[in-house]
């Protein structure tokens, strides 16, 4: 870990260019440009608002406003894991000309997203404050919600994009479980209608669903957050990030051979 953090002081304007890089790639030639940020997510949160409670029979008030605090945060969530997967084979040609930290390639993924993230929470706030709702001091647990998230994305595609140097087919297989995985986050409902359930166990093993309650719980039910439950990721995610690590730097000796 101390190697990770001497090598992104050391490459820090690297680091800092390829953020740049991907955030102004992600829209780049588009008429609406990093408008998109915003667009995009709230066209899918409109889209989930009108039809999931017909689906659901849903009850809950200000529904819209429940449904963009559980997408945003999910959208991060995808992005940042599809692209890191595979964004040491996208930059196969860079990483066979020149030396550089290959670490740099999944935290910049990481980083860049937790910008655009950023930005589209400015959504969440205009809901927030047109449906009444408003803000609370529980705010202030924001920063540790949005940190626990960054850390659990950034150890899981450590591990991701190594692999998916020499297994091709991990990118769609990952595709596969995040998809599924979008069923068992409370994202379009609430944890509370399986609190009694027999799947409930399930449910809590996903440390999405957690960060995703403890947005909820913040913004739109402005009360603590299962402050335990969010410790309890927060300390896997460092775990699986430096186990994520670990295996990022044993298996990257062969990239150069693999690409």
């Amino acid at each position: 870990m101390k190697e990770l953090i001497n090598n992104l002081y050391s490459y820090r304007q690297l680091l800092k260019s390829n953020v740049k890089k991907e955030i102004r790639g992600k829209y780049k030639g588009s008429f609406l440009g990093v408008l998109w940020s915003f667009v995009n997510p709230l066209l899918t949160t409109l889209v989930y608002a009108i039809v999931f409670p017909f689906i659901l029979k849903n009850t809950e008030p200000n529904y819209i406003t429940f449904v963009v605090i559980g997408v945003l945060p999910w959208t991060y969530f995808t992005t940042v894991i599809m692209q890191g997967t595979t964004t040491i084979l996208i930059n196969a040609g860079i990483i066979k000309k020149v030396y550089f930290p290959r670490e740099i390639l999944p935290i910049s993924i990481n980083t860049s997203g937790l910008i655009n993230f950023f930005i589209s929470c400015l959504i969440i706030f205009i809901f927030l404050i047109c449906s009444g709702i408003g803000f609370s001091w529980y705010i202030i647990f924001l920063p540790l919600i949005i940190g626990t998230q960054y850390i659990l994305q950034q150890g899981i595609i450590f591990i991701t994009s190594a692999i998916n140097v020499y297994i091709r087919d991990a990118e769609y297989i990952i595709t596969f479980i995040i998809n599924m995985l979008f069923y068992a986050t409370p994202i379009l409902y609430s944890a509370k209608m399986f609190e009694n359930s027999s799947i409930s166990w399930l449910i809590s093993l996903n440390p999405m669903a957690t960060i995703i309650n403890c947005y909820r719980d913040v913004l739109f039910y402005q009360s603590m957050p299962h402050i335990k439950s969010l410790l309890v990721v927060l300390l896997g995610s460092c775990i699986l990030l430096y186990i994520g690590l670990k295996i990022f730097k044993r298996l990257e000796k062969g990239f150069a051979e693999e690409l």
